[in-house]
């Protein structure tokens, strides 16, 4: 979206609407954490699939403990949620070329994680596994 487009449900336009929607999309993937703890880095690792700025990871980290999603404490992070991303249901295969949103690898099959805030992806076999927390 660019920054002078409105969006399209809310009509915000500029970074705000740009923001909020990394920021929704990010919790949703926090909330879906399989692990019991993380390291925060394994965390930013997840995160930087949907934004490398460090505003919004902030952010992401702050509203996901705010709202319960997420316990932070000497740089471990408890996920709160038993609710995982389900390969079944959850994650979309698609045909074509791609480049894997997590380590930028070219892909002619590409996983993406179908959230509540949106589609996360797309990734490789292997970094749909680490982002997702079968890894």
């Amino acid at each position: 979206m660019d920054r002078d487009e409105e969006h399209p449900v809310d009509g915000r336009t500029g970074d705000a609407a740009v923001t909020d929607d990394r920021v929704e999309l990010g919790l949703a993937l926090l909330a879906r954490l399989e692990h019991e703890s993380l390291s925060l880095a394994a965390v930013i690792d997840r995160i930087e699939t949907i934004t490398s700025d460090p505003t919004v990871t902030r952010t992401i980290l702050d509203q996901a403990e705010l709202r319960g999603l997420i316990e932070r404490e000497d740089g471990i992070v408890r996920p709160k949620s038993s609710q995982y991303v389900s390969f079944d249901q959850d994650v979309i295969t698609k045909e074509g070329e791609f480049t894997c949103k997590r380590c930028g690898s070219g892909l002619s099959t590409g996983y993406f994680i179908n959230l509540e805030a949106g589609e996360l992806g797309p990734f490789g076999s292997s970094c749909i596994r680490k982002v997702t927390g079968r890894e």
